[in-house]
C-alpha cells in the first residue's frame, strides 16, 4: 500500500561531505499539524477564541462557525446534537485531536451525549470540551451572597445545565437563569448598537434581577454577548459583577493542558490561524472582526462533504 504525502510535508537530507545522487537523498516525513478546533453555531466563539490565542499564541488553531445554520438557541435537543456533531467529525477529519465546543447551547445539549456516546466509537484519543464546566467551576468563587445570575439563550436555560454543573462545584449555590432569545438574532444582524436593543436588554435584565434580590453576580453565558457587555452592565445594579467567559475558559485550557501532558504534546505549535464557515465568507469575515477584534479570512466548507 502507497501513502501519498504533499511534497511541503517531505524533507529531504543529505549529508555535506558526500557527492549526492537522487538514490542518496534520505527522505523523512514531517508530522502533520494537529491544530486546536474551535467550534460555534455562529460568530460568538471568536470571542472565546481571541482569549484562548492570546494565552496560548503558539499553538495552531481553526475556527468553524455553522452560520447557514445558526442560531442554535431554538432548536431542539436533537437538532443540536446533530448539528454538533456533524461539525465535531469535519474537526476530526481536519486532523484536530482537540475541540472546544465554544457554544453554550451546544455545550448543553450536545456534548455530554457526543463524549459519552460517539467519541469512544470516532476516536477515543481525541477529546471534546465545552465552556459550561469550566465556568461553573469556578462561579461560585465570584459572589459573596450565594446567589448568581445566567443570561443565555432559550436553549440553554431550558437545558438546566448551569443549575446541574454548578450544583457539583458549589452545592449551596443559588442560580437563577433567563432566557434571552432576542439578543443573539440583533447581534448577528447589526442591531445590537440600536435603541431597539436596549429596549430588550433592560427587559431581560429587570426579569432576572426580578428573581432574586440577593443576585451579586451575573454570568453571560452566551458566546455573543461579549459584544453588548456595556450595555447590559449599564442596566444592571451598580453592585453586580458581570463576567464574560472568555477569559474563564481560557485560562481553564490553559491548566487542561498542563494536566494531561499527552494532549499538549500532539498538539502542533505553528502559530497558524484557519477560518470556516459553513455560510457566506464575506458576511463571515465582515462580522467578524468584531469579535475577534482583528480582521480574517474565511473558507467555505460544506459539512456533509
Amino acid at each position: 500500500m502507497y501513502l501519498a504525502v504533499p511534497f511541503s510535508h517531505l524533507h529531504i537530507f543529505t549529508f555535506p561531505h558526500l557527492k549526492h545522487s537522487t538514490s542518496e537523498a534520505f527522505t523523512t516525513f514531517a508530522p502533520m499539524p494537529q491544530p486546536i478546533g474551535i467550534f460555534d453555531s455562529g460568530y460568538g466563539g471568536l470571542t472565546v477564541m481571541k482569549a484562548i490565542t492570546a494565552l496560548l499564541p503558539e499553538y495552531d488553531f481553526i475556527y468553524l462557525g455553522d452560520n447557514a445554520r445558526a442560531p442554535y438557541g431554538n432548536r431542539s435537543f436533537e437538532t443540536v446534537y446533530r448539528y454538533t456533531l456533524e461539525s465535531v467529525q469535519w474537526f476530526f477529519r481536519q486532523d484536530c485531536p482537540l475541540v472546544i465546543l465554544a457554544c453554550n447551547t451546544a455545550s448543553a445539549k450536545a456534548l455530554r451525549t457526543i463524549q459519552q456516546k460517539d467519541l469512544p466509537g470516532m476516536d477515543a484519543s481525541k477529546r471534546v470540551l465545552g465552556v459550561i464546566r469550566p465556568t461553573t467551576e469556578v462561579i461560585g468563587n465570584y459572589s459573596s451572597s450565594g446567589s448568581v445570575g445566567i443570561l443565555a439563550t432559550s436553549g440553554t436555560v431550558n437545558s438546566g445545565s448551569y443549575e446541574i454543573e454548578a450544583a457539583k462545584f458549589f452545592p449551596e449555590l443559588k442560580v437563577f437563569s433567563q432566557a434571552c432569545p432576542v439578543l443573539v438574532p440583533l447581534i448577528e444582524n447589526d442591531e445590537y448598537k440600536n435603541e431597539g436593543a436596549d429596549f430588550f436588554i433592560k427587559k431581560y435584565t429587570d426579569a432576572l434581577m426580578k428573581q432574586s434580590p440577593n443576585i451579586d453576580t451575573v454570568l453571560l453565558a452566551c458566546t455573543h454577548y461579549p459584544l453588548i457587555y456595556d450595555k447590559i452592565f449599564s442596566f444592571l445594579p451598580k453592585w453586580i459583577t458581570l463576567l464574560s467567559q472568555g477569559d474563564i475558559v481560557a485560562a481553564s485550557l490553559v491548566q487542561y493542558l498542563e494536566r494531561h501532558s499527552d494532549m499538549k504534546a500532539r498538539l502542533s505549535k505553528g502559530g497558524q490561524r484557519q477560518f470556516f464557515t459553513t455560510d457566506s465568507t464575506v458576511d463571515f469575515d465582515r462580522h467578524a472582526v468584531a469579535f475577534y477584534g482583528s480582521e480574517v479570512k474565511s473558507q467555505q466548507v460544506d459539512l456533509g462533504a
